[in-house]
């Protein structure tokens, strides 16, 4: 080790054997000790704060990442083709971030294995609120309760941010069927046993879970035909090959008032202003029968609170209008504007639901 000049002992011995350079050495040797224990002070200090130089940088780099969010495009994911409700309800939602924000909220769809495949992309994102999902309940709470492997958990790989709208579906027959409402219906079904078809968009989809919710609370056996998409089976339907399905409210009152369907039953727990003549299930002998469907945004798990909160905030005062409240109303969505804890409150309970009756339905992929 290479000591100071000062320190090397020819040279102090040299300095010590001269008086007047007593005094300069002490000062000299004090000023050491000083900056030592100074030295040793900081980092103690440094350290009883959990404070480090990288760790100072990177807490100034991720609040100053929050505090100007967003600073660049942000994608919203929607794991279906363009045109349904989770893609309609998606680009409300960017529209109004973009609005409020100042930055592009750009909507992305990527389908694929029931939405499996977008989901989880998003999963897999960096954690930075530049990547959210748009997500509903087949690939987040229906999927998880009937496939034996997935690659991600609901609850713990995305964070809740905002439940968007839950929206509320119809039972409804073909006018071939002796039945006007849910409980002739029944009795239609006990009398025709393995005769009765109902069609669904596709296995462990909410057109599926609630047909067979309907088929173990009747204590019935309905054959399900699984289909590609809604408009197929919903034609189906229409030309008489099956005998009963879910569909949207909104989407039937059309073919229910041209005398094409007949609408037996609201699957909501309360009736909709859009037909609020027509008996909800729960009202006719199948107490606590409901099947929603629903749209809401997510991020992947570590996205910064602040960001969230952010994102949240804005949605939450944008449905609050009574201009989007009317929007949403009038296309047979209730708006749901949950907090992110209620939201998150809301997919545990749709995930048990759906687990339960998959057990008891014994559907599984």
């Amino acid at each position: 080790m290479n000591l100071p000049l000062l320190c090397q002992p020819k040279t102090l011995s040299k300095w010590l054997n001269h008086q007047h350079h007593y005094a300069r050495l002490t000062n000299y040797l004090g000023l050491v000790m000083a900056l030592g224990i100074m030295g040793i002070w900081h980092t103690a200090l440094a350290q009883s704060n959990n404070l480090n130089p990288a760790s100072s940088v990177s807490s100034t780099s991720t609040t100053s990442q929050t505090s100007n969010y967003p600073n660049r495009p942000v994608k919203i994911i929607v794991p279906f083709t363009a045109g349904g409700p989770t893609d309609v309800q998606a680009r409300w939602a960017a529209e109004q971030l973009s609005n409020a924000l100042g930055q592009a909220f750009i909507v992305e769809n990527l389908a694929g294995a029931g939405g499996v495949t977008g989901t989880d992309k998003v999963a897999k994102s960096p954690a930075d609120g530049y990547t959210l999902l748009a997500g509903n309940p087949g690939p987040l709470t229906v999927a998880p309760g009937i496939k034996q492997q997935m690659p991600y958990q609901t609850l713990t790989d995305f964070v809740p941010i905002m439940l968007i709208a839950r929206t509320a579906s119809c039972l409804t027959v073909h006018p071939s069927v002796p039945a006007k409402n849910v409980k002739e219906f029944i009795a239609y079904a006990k009398a025709n046993p393995g005769k009765v078809n109902y069609g669904s968009p596709g296995v462990g989809t909410i057109g599926h879970l609630g047909m067979e919710r309907f088929n173990y609370q009747a204590g019935i056996s309905m054959n399900h035909i699984p289909y590609k998409g809604t408009s197929q089976y919903l034609n189906d339907l229409i030309a008489g090959h099956i005998q009963i399905a879910i569909t949207q409210l909104a989407g039937c009152m059309t073919y229910v008032k041209q005398g094409k369907l007949v609408a037996i039953g609201a699957t909501a727990e309360k009736r909709s202003t859009l037909m609020p003549d027509l008996p909800l299930v729960a009202e006719q002998g199948l107490p606590n029968y409901a099947s929603y469907n629903w749209n809401g945004i997510l991020a992947p798990k570590g996205t910064p609170t602040a960001i969230t909160q952010k994102i949240y905030e804005v949605l939450s005062q944008k449905m609050a209008l009574k201009e989007n409240q009317e929007l949403f109303t009038s296309q047979g969505h209730e708006p749901g504007n949950l907090t992110p804890d209620g939201f998150r409150n809301f997919l545990q309970q749709d995930l048990n639901r759906n687990t339960e009756l998959a057990k008891v339905a014994n559907i599984h992929e």
